[in-house]
C-alpha cells in the first residue's frame, strides 16, 4: 500500500453485501486513517423501470441496512468515522458516480469479484461506468477466485 496519500481528503466505497465490497471497505478504512480522511460508504438498489424510483422497497431497504450495518462495523475496528446512505437508483453506476460528484470525493474504492462468464474474466456493469465516468481517482480491488492456484 502506497505511503503517502496526499490529495486523499474523502472515499467512497459502494457496498453491495458481497466479501469483495467488505474488503474494499477495509482498505479503503486503512487508507482514511493514514490519510486522516472522511469515508462514506453507499449501497445502491437498482429500481426497475417497471416501477417508479421511490417506490418503498422493504425487503431491499432491509437487506441495504443490514450491508451498509456490516460495512460500518468494519470500518470502526479501524478506528475510522464513516458515513453510510442507501439510494435507489436506476442503475448503480449512475448513482455512484453521482454521489462521488455531490460529495466531492477524491477516491472510489470498489471491490470486484472473481466473475468468468462464458470463460473469460468479465468486469461487470457498475465498476465498468465507474471506471468511465468518475471525477475521482478509482481504486479497483479484485481478489483471486477462491479456487485459483496460487504461485
Amino acid at each position: 500500500m502506497p505511503q503517502s496519500f496526499s490529495g486523499v481528503h474523502s472515499i467512497l466505497v459502494p457496498v453491495d453485501g458481497s466479501e469483495a465490497s467488505y474488503r474494499a471497505v477495509a482498505v479503503a478504512a486503512e487508507t482514511a486513517k493514514r490519510a486522516k480522511a472522511h469515508l462514506h460508504l453507499i449501497h445502491v438498489i437498482e429500481v426497475p423501470r417497471s416501477i417508479p424510483l421511490d417506490a418503498p422497497l422493504e425487503g431491499e431497504l432491509q437487506r441495504g441496512e443490514a450491508y451498509l450495518e456490516r460495512a460500518e462495523q468494519i470500518a470502526s475496528e479501524y478506528g475510522v468515522a464513516v458515513e453510510g446512505d442507501l439510494v435507489q437508483a436506476r442503475q448503480a453506476g449512475h448513482a455512484v458516480v453521482d454521489e462521488a460528484v455531490e460529495r466531492g470525493v477524491d477516491a472510489i474504492i470498489l471491490g470486484i469479484d472473481y466473475h468468468r462468464p462464458f470463460g473469460r474474466f468479465e468486469l461487470g456493469r457498475l465498476p465498468q461506468y465507474v471506471l468511465e465516468h468518475s471525477p475521482a481517482q478509482v481504486w479497483l480491488i479484485r481478489y483471486p477466485a477462491p479456487d485459483a492456484p496460487r504461485r
